[in-house]
């Protein structure tokens, strides 16, 4: 039957209160920049190849 917040879950439910913890993170320097560099490549290649894809697809036509 199970559900949320049964008794064989309840190690992950425990663990989730720290999961979030960043000051207790390993190699915190490497991981947040290469994160933040990850998120803001992403938010400008996306957009580019886009615009890309368009004219592309209405120069053939």
């Amino acid at each position: 039957m199970g559900g949320h917040g049964s008794h064989a879950d309840k190690p992950y439910y425990l663990y989730a209160k720290h999961m979030y913890n960043l000051d207790r993170m390993k190699y915190l320097r490497v991981k947040m920049p290469f994160f933040v560099f990850t998120c803001f490549s992403i938010r400008v290649v996306v957009p580019v190849y886009v615009i890309i894809f368009q004219q592309r697809k209405t120069a053939s036509t």
